[in-house]
């Protein structure tokens, strides 16, 4: 008779100390195998050609083209239907025309017009695209969901990952100095 009544206790106890666990971890630290590891194989073709005559956009993206011999670089995963991925695009252009790290693009999921639109309405910060079209490619980086960003060092190696839009506060407190400590190593 006296556990019907202690045993309800204990497990609301444990319930609400879980809770209070969960609630103390940052969700953007999500953990990544891929943490000092070299960047996955891949191998992508450009955004493709909305109308008759237009170029193919962004020239593609592989492995190979994140060239990180002479510094950092970022890799960033997008898409035209991701309202977040709008909120951080004005920091990635000022990284771009900063010239302090490339910043390379995966449109991941998004069809040729609505991709090639978007780029043109707000600006295309990206040395290069690869279109990710199935998301084969995003998941060989783990990502969760969009944006993610990725820094690369000179060895190829991915040194940070950020899940969600990168605000103001978050290039100046976090991917600048990471760009500056990993480009002086």
């Amino acid at each position: 008779m006296r556990w019907t009544h202690t045993l309800p206790v204990i497990i609301f106890a444990l319930l609400a100390i879980a809770f209070a666990i969960g609630l103390t971890r940052n969700p953007e630290r999500l953990p990544s195998a891929l943490i000092d590891k070299p960047a996955p194989q891949f191998d992508l073709g450009p955004i493709a050609a909305s109308v008759a005559g237009e170029e193919p956009l962004g020239g593609g993206l592989t492995t190979s083209d994140l060239d990180t011999s002479n510094g950092v670089v970022l890799v960033n995963i997008f898409a035209s239907w991701c309202v977040p991925c709008l909120a951080e695009h004005p920091q990635l252009m000022a990284l771009a025309q900063s010239g302090i790290a490339p910043v390379y693009g995966i449109n991941k999921k998004d069809t040729a017009t609505n991709a090639r639109n978007w780029l043109a309405e707000n600006g295309n910060p990206y040395a290069r695209i690869g279109a990710d079209i199935d998301g084969r490619a995003s998941i060989e980086w783990g990502v969760y969901g969009v944006p993610e960003t990725f820094i690369l060092d000179q060895s190829g190696r991915i040194r940070y990952r950020h899940v969600g839009p990168i605000m103001p506060r978050d290039m100046e407190k976090t991917i600048l100095p990471l760009i500056e400590e990993i480009g002086k190593k």
